[in-house]
């Protein structure tokens, strides 16, 4: 195998942990032509972040860290409270804004009660979300173009990144895959993590929305520390901590109650 830095060694390795399910020192310093000593301290490195777990003579997939889904497969999970969430959000929207919307199925729901807005200017990187928007007669829709990732449906790379410097956004409302006190937010896929953070830049505020389920879940690519964020819109599965925590930073915080809970 070519020779790998320790970044991408890891990077590696995690994700044949991710297919595979769990990975031994032996096998990954073979593949990867190093010392079992070497592994032994990237496996230390990856436990260490909660990315998987240590096991006797290799490692295994961390349960809390979950696998990234298809756009398709997140749009099946918790449907109903994504839309309650959207229209939470959407109502945060005023007249003559031009924000940010991040792709995703509950940003979708956000741009679905954003259809019958007058005077307001939505960009995107997400190719559902500009479908969604495009039923409306009065909203103006921008697209970062770039290249197109089909699992998620977002467009992600340099002319996505380039599109965004030309403008200023009052607002962004993005979605993450991970929301950890200590590492931040963040997403499974590293160049849409690259984007993300430029829009973080480019927004005067930074609207995050997100189900319960995903507190406590790092993913791999972090987009910002949680104290970079202005707002953040969940559901009531919320953890105490997390509650008392993000007071202390001085987010605004906007729970909608759960109906299963």
């Amino acid at each position: 195998m070519d020779a790998f830095n320790s970044i991408e060694r890891q990077q590696e390795i995690l994700r044949m942990t991710q297919a595979q399910g769990k990975v031994s020192v032996k096998e990954l310093a073979e593949q990867f032509n190093v010392s079992e000593v070497t592994i032994r301290n990237d496996l230390s490195i990856l436990d260490r972040k909660k990315l998987l777990v240590r096991s006797r003579g290799g490692a295994m997939v961390n349960s809390q860290l979950g696998r990234e889904l298809s756009l398709k497969e997140k749009s099946h999970q918790n449907s109903l409270l994504k839309r309650r969430l959207g229209k939470v959000v959407a109502d945060l929207v005023l007249e003559g804004e031009r924000i940010l919307l991040d792709s995703g199925t509950t940003t979708q729901e956000v741009a679905a009660c954003l259809v019958d807005r007058e005077d307001l200017v939505v960009m995107t990187n997400g190719l559902n979300i500009a479908t969604e928007l495009a039923r409306s007669e009065s909203v103006e829709v921008m697209m970062t173009g770039g290249s197109l990732r089909k699992k998620s449906m977002s467009f992600y790379g340099a002319v996505a990144e380039r599109s965004l410097q030309n403008y200023n956004f009052s607002k962004l409302i993005l979605g993450v895959d991970g929301f950890d006190l200590r590492t931040g937010i963040g997403t499974h896929f590293e160049k849409e993590a690259i984007l993300n953070r430029l829009m973080c830049e480019m927004a005067e505020e930074v609207v995050v929305v997100t189900d319960s389920s995903k507190f406590d879940k790092r993913a791999f690519h972090v987009i910002c520390a949680v104290k970079e964020i202005h707002t953040l819109v969940t559901d009531s599965g919320i953890p105490q901590n997390y509650i008392e925590e993000l007071d202390k930073l001085g987010i605004n915080l906007h729970i909608v109650e759960r109906t299963d809970q």
